[in-house]
């Protein structure tokens, strides 16, 4: 709410002084000042006997600063209730998916061919966060009996952002008594790095991994 000056009139004698008074604040010609609300108010005429008001520039210079603070005030909580939204064209570019390379879709589909991969028997285990992509620790574990009838062929240690997409290929034997691997290889970028197990009876099995590289660790060749 807008304060309202109000011309009060005191008298000393024989002289009539009159004040502006503003709840809150008090003004005179000059200024316009925050002061304590048990203070007294200013003096902006004193004459014998007179009735004198406060000029008009006086009360305007007092309106027009008492309006320019409500929109100041007005425009901040506007601000805090509605602020900026995020722009469309960033989140999006942040949330885009990941695109592999042709040369994964090439290495894939030349071990895979018809088959369809099934998930489950397989863990590949990789940091969700690598500092430097130069070395990147994993761990393949594949649950199979490994006897002659079931065991696991081959493992194959896929790239979806390398130049080359084939990592490594490991080769298992019922002799190896478990179908475990582990080591440590380079990413280029933040990726999905796929491990595909080829087992005795020709079924696939597959297992994926994001990892999120900070310092990529493959040339562009």
């Amino acid at each position: 709410m807008l304060a309202v000056p109000r011309i009060v009139e005191k008298r000393y004698g024989h002289m009539a002084c009159h004040f502006l008074s503003v709840e809150g604040a008090v003004q005179n010609s000059f200024s316009v000042f925050p002061v304590d609300m048990n203070a007294r108010s200013i003096v902006t005429s004193c004459s014998p006997q007179s009735k004198r008001l406060v000029d008009r520039r006086t009360i305007l210079a007092f309106l027009g600063f008492a309006g320019a603070a409500a929109s100041a005030s007005f425009g901040s909580r506007s601000s805090l209730a509605n602020p900026p939204l995020a722009n469309p064209a960033t989140v999006q570019a942040v949330e885009a998916p990941l695109v592999p390379t042709p040369q994964f879709d090439d290495a894939f589909g030349k071990i895979v061919g018809n088959g369809t991969p099934i998930e489950g028997r397989m863990v590949l285990e990789l940091p969700e966060d690598a500092e430097n992509g130069n070395i990147v620790p994993y761990k393949i574990t594949v649950e199979s009996p490994m006897t002659d009838e079931d065991h696991i062929a081959r493992v194959h240690l896929l790239s979806t952002q390398n130049p080359q997409a084939s990592v490594a290929t490991f080769h298992f034997t019922p002799l190896s008594g478990k179908a475990t691997v582990a080591g440590r290889m380079r990413l280029a970028k933040t990726q999905e790095v796929i491990a595909v197990a080829l087992t005795s009876s020709n079924s696939l099995l597959i297992a994926r991994q994001k990892v999120i590289v900070g310092i990529g660790g493959c040339g562009t060749d």
